[in-house]
This record gives C-alpha cells, sequence and structure tokens, in this order.
C-alpha cells in the first residue's frame, strides 16, 4: 500500500471513529502518518494528542480500521471519493467557513472554484406558484453558467435541480446522508440526473450513513457554505430553508427572497425580507453585483471572478 493509499485509509477510519469531533480528526490526520500509527495508539495516548477526555465514547480502533477496509473497497466501486481540509480539491469557499467539515465525500465533480455559486432552497411542500419559479431561477442561473446548489429534498429543491439540468447546465445536490444512497427514495431518479449532466452529489456522512432529522440542519451549513448567496424562493415560518439563511449571514453571504406572486407559504419570506434580505424577481438582479463579466454565448454562458482569487 503506497503512502497515499495509506493517509486515504487513515482518513477513512477516523470518521469511523464514535466520538471525534470535525476537528479532532483534522488533528489526528495530520499528525499521524497512516493507519498502523493510529493502530498503535491507546485511547489515552489519543486523548493525550487531542489534550481532552473522551471518556469512553471513542470506541475500537480496529473495527474502524476494518471499517475504513470496507468503505475504501465499496466507494471505488462507486466512484466515491474522500476529500479532506487539506485537499487542494477541497473547495475553498467551504474551508473558509466556521465550521467547515474535517471530511467531504464526493461523487461525480465539484462546484468551479472559481465562479460564485447559488444556493436555490425552501419548503418541501411549496405552492405550485412556488415550484414555477423554483424550476426558473434554476434554468437561469444554469444558463448563466452559475453553479446552482440545494438539497435534493421534495419540493423546492427538487424544481430548483431540474431547472439547472433541464436548462441544461449542472447543479449539486447536499445530501443529509451517505451519497451512495440518495434520500429521498423519489429522488433518485434527479440525482442521477444531476450526475450525468456533469453535476454532483455532496455529503460529510460516509456511505451507509441513513438519513436522520438532525442531520439535515446540519447539512445546510454546507449549502451556505459552497454559495456565494443563498435565494428563498418559498419559506414558510419554521423551514429549514431559513437555516440555510441564517447559515449565510453568519458567514457573510447574500440573502434574497424570491419574488413570487401567488405564493401562499411565503411568511419566512417576508420576514427575512423585513430584516434586510433582499427580494429579486431574476437571477441576473444578484449576479450583476458580483462583479462578474457575462457572456451570451449560446455554447457556454460563463460568470467569472473579473480576476479575483476564489
Amino acid at each position: 500500500m503506497g503512502p497515499t493509499e495509506d493517509r486515504r485509509l487513515l482518513r477513512l477510519a477516523l470518521e469511523r471513529l464514535p466520538g471525534l469531533r470535525a476537528a479532532d480528526r483534522t488533528l489526528l490526520d495530520a499528525v499521524l502518518d497512516g493507519p498502523r500509527a493510529l493502530s498503535l495508539l491507546s485511547p489515552r495516548s489519543i486523548e493525550e494528542i487531542l489534550g481532552r477526555r473522551l471518556d469512553g465514547r471513542l470506541g475500537r480502533v480496529e473495527e474502524a480500521l476494518r471499517a475504513a477496509e470496507r468503505d475504501r473497497t465499496f466507494m471505488e466501486s462507486r466512484g466515491i471519493r474522500a476529500l479532506v481540509l487539506a485537499d487542494a480539491e477541497y473547495p475553498p469557499v467551504l474551508r473558509e467557513t466556521a465550521r467547515p467539515p474535517s471530511t467531504l465525500y464526493v461523487r461525480g465533480s465539484l462546484p468551479d472554484p472559481w465562479l460564485p455559486a447559488l444556493a436555490v432552497v425552501g419548503t418541501r411542500y411549496p405552492s405550485g406558484a412556488g415550484l414555477e419559479a423554483a424550476y426558473a431561477f434554476g434554468a437561469e442561473a444554469a444558463a448563466l453558467g452559475i453553479p446552482v446548489v440545494s438539497g435534493l429534498a421534495r419540493g423546492i429543491d427538487s424544481a430548483a435541480h431540474r431547472g439547472a439540468a433541464d436548462a441544461p447546465g449542472r447543479t449539486w445536490a447536499v445530501l443529509g446522508c451517505g451519497t451512495d444512497s440518495p434520500y429521498p427514495a423519489r429522488n433518485r431518479d434527479l440525482a442521477a440526473r444531476i450526475l450525468d449532466r456533469g453535476g454532483g452529489l455532496i455529503s460529510e456522512y460516509p456511505p451507509g450513513t441513513e438519513p436522520r432529522p438532525f442531520r439535515f440542519p446540519e447539512r445546510n451549513r454546507i449549502i451556505a457554505g459552497l454559495c456565494r448567496a443563498v435565494l428563498v424562493v418559498e419559506a414558510p415560518e419554521g423551514s429549514g430553508a431559513l437555516i440555510s439563511a441564517q447559515f449565510a449571514l453568519d458567514e457573510g453571504r447574500d440573502v434574497a427572497v424570491a419574488r413570487v406572486r401567488g405564493a401562499p407559504l411565503g411568511a419566512g419570506c417576508r420576514a427575512l425580507a423585513a430584516d434586510g434580505a433582499r427580494e429579486v424577481g431574476a437571477v441576473l438582479e444578484l449576479a450583476l453585483e458580483w462583479n462578474g463579466t457575462y457572456t451570451n454565448e449560446a455554447t457556454e454562458p460563463r460568470l467569472a471572478y473579473a480576476g479575483k482569487e476564489p
């Protein structure tokens, strides 16, 4: 096993050790040179490296290493790769956030780091007007060459992904489960289409991780962290889309709400607007403020960062 494979196996094993925080995994990955080094450590030695007590929550290193071997074989068969913060391919815009995932599991591609991305989010139970608007915003963003990011949930998320894919363009789904089994099951065909269009599925959870309610608010920080702006299309009070908007505000990203006529489920959007979020009727209204340069070429419409580092 070469050094690159050693490091990959170490990272997968660290992900399978319960009781570790993201920062713990990053630190252990930095100080250990491979899985053998991990296997030689006692729980007390790991606590000394981390500088804190784990109170028996760590789990067995041997079991984590066996799980990592299974993960590696499975991921190779499904075209899934694992990226850590130190990897050059790790999205720089996500790395700079307050709580970047220690590991990203990626199936397909990642958004171009030179292009500011747009998150299009909203309720799982939208009105017809909300669905039409989400589809239109996704399609317009893709036609401008702007990466479209959402959460693959039913409702607004799905409509935005479909609009981007139909443009045709590329879109990315951030999941609250493993990338091997997208959720909800009804959207697995959509997930396959996202991959066929050259987009990708992204998660901080290893293969085999099942969806759980607490994982979806956590994945929303990744949706916001990957994007220059979060556009909330239709959201009632208490909608998970408002969590994405709050993460965006916390990171200094733009937050906008869609101007949608006849959308009855927009109490959350109205509250955001009252707090200063901009109301927009088209993606171009946002994009023109990003100091980008645009072309309207039929072959490859594109937005670029006008010489600025991503």
